[in-house]
């Protein structure tokens, strides 16, 4: 635009009463966009003490839109002021105001990008590349969390099913719930028909509510799946007739596309009655085809396999609450597998897995909520740590502390049943156990195998 008192041609005119004064800048006040038609992107960063963070952090917004490492002609400022990211807070914590002391060497920053909408959709592929994409490779950059604009959120399904769906799916009356018990087949892998036909009837019939098939096994030669459904669902009538309760099984169905798809209305086909799927093995968006497929009208178990490559490092990456349980929930997850706690297979903070089962739980625009389902190492003693933590309405998984029980899987399983009684009747298990051989077996074998700090 003419600025030396020569007369305006009739671009700059244009330009003029198109664009704001700010418009095309990669920088913005919080108040100054509109949340509604932006993601926000949060991160951590941290960079050597002479990197000034604020004066860089636009070149990472521009990166990461319009852009890329020298100015190109044709990202012209309409361009720009349609799509161009902008950083809209840069906070260094401490937050030196006069002087850096001389002993900092690595300076660190929460930073905020706001991401239009409209370079991005409904679509996780796109979110993660505007959002993470090229400048995941830049260093220490962790994106901490996304807040995302009602008209994004409406273009996803979300859980069919969700937390009220696997209670309807069992048949629970709503005045009756209490946490639901999930037992993944052990061994792993490698076992034949019979055996997991076997272990899937004991467990069933000492109460568990849900079996899974372990993440390492799905449709294998060593065992197909539409056999192993066919047989599980033939023990499945058998324990209702038995107990009056029902199962579900969340067949693996984790494969190459598009086997996957056709996999799981085979299961259907073969009365099955939920999926499990390695949901980020496969890609979050293979798992939406899943839920969002009208065929498909059975709850869906997403397994967290490959999540600790996306979140463990704690200045790389993605966060847990975001790889755990915003992306599966956008995807059409019924229930997450995630870590619980600490010391168990998996370490987890708790405050991460308050943080990660609250972006399954809690309102997220008009999606259902996910059942949340910790695991990992988990036995009847830390029944009363879930339950505190996550409340009633919580899927409790357990492999080897229900078909490692000294007196078999059965007795396995009804140790958790009469802990989760126990638990929401407010008797303490020390007292439970004195009347319940099963839980005071499994107190005495294995104590609490992991602690949850609070």
């Amino acid at each position: 635009m003419a600025t030396d008192g020569k007369k305006k041609t009739k671009v700059d005119v244009k330009q003029e009463c198109t664009l704001g004064k700010y418009d095309a800048e990669p920088y913005a006040l919080p108040e100054g966009i509109d949340v509604e038609k932006h993601v926000i992107a949060t991160y951590y960063t941290a960079w050597p003490k002479e990197v000034d963070v604020e004066m860089i952090s636009p070149v990472l917004a521009i990166e990461q839109s319009t852009g890329t490492w020298t100015p190109c002609p044709d990202e012209t400022p309409e361009v720009r002021a349609g799509h161009v990211a902008k950083v809209i807070g840069v906070y260094e914590a401490p937050f030196f105001e006069y002087v850096v002391p001389d002993e900092v060497r690595e300076r660190q920053y929460i930073v905020q990008l706001a991401f239009p909408a409209a370079n991005i959709e409904a679509q996780i592929p796109m979110l993660l590349t505007a959002c993470l994409g090229n400048i995941s490779m830049a260093g220490k950059i962790k994106l901490l969390d996304l807040r995302m604009p009602k008209a994004l959120l409406d273009g996803y399904q979300g859980p069919k099913f969700g937390i009220d769906g696997w209670y309807r799916a069992l048949g629970i009356p709503k005045n009756k719930r209490r946490p639901l018990l999930n037992n993944m087949i052990k061994p792993c892998s490698g076992y034949p028909l019979e055996v997991g036909q076997r272990l899937f009837y004991e467990a069933a019939r000492g109460g568990c509510d849900v079996i899974k098939d372990d993440e390492l096994i799905a449709d294998m030669e060593y065992n197909k799946l539409i056999p192993r459904v066919k047989a599980y669902m033939k023990m499945e009538k058998r324990v209702y007739e038995e107990t009056g309760e029902h199962t579900l099984y969340t067949a693996n169905v984790t494969d190459r596309l598009p086997k996957m798809l056709d996999l799981a209305k085979a299961v259907i086909e073969a009365g099955g009655n939920a999926l499990m799927v390695n949901y980020l093995a496969v890609g979050p968006e293979a798992m939406r085809a899943l839920a969002e497929d009208k065929e498909i009208n059975v709850p869906i178990l997403a397994h967290m396999d490959c999540a600790g490559a996306y979140y463990m490092a704690p200045e790389y990456g993605m966060s847990s609450p975001i790889v755990l349980g915003k992306i599966p929930r956008l995807c059409g997850a019924d229930g997450v597998v995630f870590p619980f706690a600490l010391g168990g297979k998996a370490p987890y903070l708790p405050a991460r897995f308050r943080q990660t089962t609250r972006a399954l739980a809690y309102p997220f625009g008009d999606l259902k909520p996910t059942m949340p389902m910790p695991s990992g190492g988990i036995t009847p003693s830390n029944v009363p740590d879930i339950i505190r933590e996550v409340g009633t309405e919580v899927m409790i998984g357990s492999g080897g502390g229900i078909h490692a029980h000294p007196k078999g899987s059965s007795a396995g399983a009804k140790a958790f049943r009469q802990a989760i009684d126990a638990t929401m009747r407010g008797i303490p298990l020390e007292e439970a156990a004195k009347e319940n051989e099963e839980l005071a077996m499994a107190i005495g074998l294995w104590g609490k195998t992991t602690e949850f700090a609070t």
